[in-house]
């Protein structure tokens, strides 16, 4: 029996991607973009995700596409830089077909339209390993005004944007079918959802460019996180574990097994928002006024360079096996 008819290379960029594409892009009918220049500068950043990595390899391509995508505005949203477009390459594994394929470009194309975000070029390739996608994204700092993580001073106060933890446990809940089973319903799909799907927190920009004197986002989980924006401020910091905002599906399940609460503070994919800010900065009137949903105080940045402490209601700090995910 024939193998059925698969894009070709040329195929697949003209029929499935450069209709995505914004006119930056230029069809994407040449080897580079042109992206319009302005006087506030480019912010870049870029992440990829392979399949059994970052993302299962059944999940559902729309879904592996706009999570592609999410992780870059995020790193953007952190920064306060409004989305100008990005770049995508792509490594297709041996298994493709056209089908996979266009339901991974209608959610990129969602979300592409969604967040005013257009793909401006890439690149294709086969490889006989599992998927992998790279993403590139360009974002315009508005006003000039980049948050760096270098910026935190001692006194600072320390939030944290949405619910820590979600994205971590519901991959709890993928590898272990058990504890799913022992979750309510809503528990269970609020939490694989947070895992399949981040929720990029570009509604914080005009905050952080206002307020914040450090920010970066929680992306391998917020004691590490916390622990890199902490060494690169020169500073340390101390977090008091009752003021970590948690949903009621992650206290469900940290009530099941409190040794999860560890995987929800080191587990990572949050995508939520660290940010510090001198505690005259008036961060939750701000946030009041400008009509955005006000980040959670959890600590605060303290002299030194230690790890940061996390502390109990009891006064003693928690030790955790280890601060984050790490790739290696």
């Amino acid at each position: 029996m024939p193998s059925p008819h698969r894009y070709s290379e040329d195929e697949l960029i003209a029929r499935i991607f450069a209709p995505i594409a914004g006119p930056a892009g230029l069809g994407l009918a040449d080897d580079a973009a042109l992206l319009p220049t302005s006087r506030e500068p480019l912010v870049a950043t870029t992440d990829m995700l392979v399949a059994g990595v970052h993302f299962f390899a059944d999940d559902p391509p729309g879904a592996i596409a706009r999570k592609a995508l999410r992780v870059n505005l995020s790193d953007l949203a952190a920064k306060a830089a409004e989305p100008v477009g990005f770049l995508l390459s792509i490594a297709l594994p041996p298994d493709w077909t056209n089908d996979w394929l266009e339901a991974f470009a209608a959610g990129l194309a969602e979300d592409a339209r969604v967040f005013s975000c257009p793909l401006v070029g890439g690149d294709t390739s086969a490889t006989p390993g599992p998927l992998a996608v790279s993403i590139a994204a360009f974002g315009r700092a508005a006003e000039g005004r980049f948050v760096a993580r270098s910026g935190a001073r001692p006194g600072d106060a320390v939030y944290v944007s949405g619910t820590i933890g979600d994205a971590a446990l519901g991959l709890a809940l993928r590898r272990d079918p058990d504890l799913a089973a022992r979750l309510s319903k809503t528990s269970r799909e609020h939490l694989l959802d947070r895992y399949l799907l981040p929720r990029p927190r570009l509604d914080l920009a005009p905050l952080l460019r206002e307020c914040a004197s450090a920010a970066m986002d929680v992306s391998d989980g917020l004691a590490g996180d916390l622990a890199k924006l902490a060494r690169a401020s020169g500073a340390g910091a101390v977090v008091e574990i009752d003021y970590v905002p948690l949903s009621d599906a992650a206290r469900e399940a940290i009530a099941l097994d409190p040794a999860l609460f560890e995987t929800a503070v080191t587990g990572g994919d949050d995508y939520e928002i660290l940010v510090c800010a001198g505690q005259a900065a008036a961060l939750p009137e701000r946030a009041a006024a400008l009509g955005i949903a006000p980040p959670a105080k959890i600590g605060e940045i303290v002299a030194g360079t230690a790890v940061p402490i996390f502390r109990g209601a009891d006064g003693f700090a928690l030790h955790f096996n280890k601060l984050s995910h790490s790739h290696f």
